[in-house]
């Protein structure tokens, strides 16, 4: 097999860091490059296992400093670029829109350029389903490809932006690209402001678990490994300038996830706290995958299996997660959530 220089941007992620680990365990002879800036949700402790081979490295760096990316792909010459990093928490980015601009757009856009200037063959693009906006509750419709672009958060826009421009730089500069979009991933690591670790790791701690309005929201549920597999698919065999939806046929409510890990963890229901619902709040997200499955892939985890792996999973790895969620943390959730002090 031939070698090939593989930068992962976001590699020190959630789904980024999955996916250095995949590729290390997978292709032995390529050179991984980890390149990440280490903001709060940026963790290198997942990489232990692999920091010393020598086909590893780490590079710290901000996607948004022109310098320093020319720079690193001038002098590395990377073969593929798989790009993760971004902003990617949806309170967060109604609470500070700037910064989502900043990294999704701007960063994209620094990548985009130094990636033309080495001539490089592929550039994948790694968004989400949000940018097309949110569905009704008919179980018999999807997102597809071919599905317009209505973002509803200045998260899901950033993304959409970031996805036109690379749309644009294969259009006009002949950039080989693909663009996929993801369903809602979960699995090991994953930080836990989001819904499925931060149900697990406050109900382990017996304490109230936040849903947002009625809990109906429906989401489509799929493990990050299944995505990981995904995007190797689409790096190696994915048509030039096409775009490929990842989804893994999992639709749950919001509610139904909660009273899930409830049922596995044995707590009460009790411990779920209704609190004010997010602003444009998506009622529905559900992808068509049929194109990238006849590329050849589909997903191994079904929810129920998924679930009790991730379950397992922060159990066994409590001091991870425990010291993430002191500190500034708790800080930022008491003031996202605004629980009266009697809930908490």
């Amino acid at each position: 097999m031939t070698k090939r220089k593989v930068l992962v941007t976001g590699g020190a992620g959630f789904i980024g860091g999955n996916f250095v680990q995949y590729m290390m365990d997978k292709y032995s002879n390529y050179e991984i490059y980890n390149l990440d800036l280490l903001t709060y949700a940026g963790d290198l402790t997942k990489h232990r296992s692999i920091e010393s081979k020598t086909n590893y490295h780490f590079v710290k760096a901000d996607i948004t400093d022109r310098e320093a990316i020319i720079s690193l792909f001038e002098k590395e010459k990377f073969d593929y670029v798989v790009h993760f990093a971004a902003e990617s928490h949806v309170d967060r980015s109604i609470t500070d829109p700037g910064i989502f601009v900043r990294t999704n757009v701007l960063g994209t856009q620094v990548l985009l350029d130094a990636a033309k200037q080495i001539d490089i063959d592929k550039f994948v693009h790694v968004s989400t389903d949000e940018v097309y906006g949110e569905l009704d509750f008919k179980p018999t419709t999807f997102f597809t490809e071919n599905t317009p672009l209505e973002p509803n958060s200045p998260y899901s826009a950033s993304k959409a932006s970031s996805d036109l421009l690379v749309r644009s730089y294969h259009e006009t500069f002949g950039l080989p690209v693909n663009i996929t979009r993801c369903s809602n991933n979960y699995g090991p690591y994953h930080f836990p402001e989001k819904l499925i670790p931060l149900t697990i790791s406050r109900l382990l701690n017996d304490e109230k678990v936040p849903v947002y309005g009625d809990g109906q929201n429906i989401r489509d549920w799929l493990h990050v490994i299944d995505h990981c597999a995904a995007i190797d698919l689409v790096l190696h065999e994915g048509a030039s300038g096409e775009v490929y939806n990842i989804g893994g046929h999992n639709e749950k409510t919001n509610l139904e996830v909660v009273k899930t890990i409830i049922s596995a963890l044995g707590k009460s229901e009790e411990l779920i706290e209704f609190v004010e619902d997010r602003l444009g709040h998506d009622k529905r997200y559900a992808i068509d995958p049929t194109k990238l499955e006849k590329l050849g892939w589909k997903p191994t985890y079904n929810f129920d299996t998924g679930i009790a792996q991730t379950i397992d999973w922060y159990l066994q790895n409590k001091e991870w997660w425990e010291q993430i969620i002191s500190g500034d943390y708790q800080e930022y959730f008491d003031e996202q959530y605004k629980f009266n002090k009697s809930s908490i």
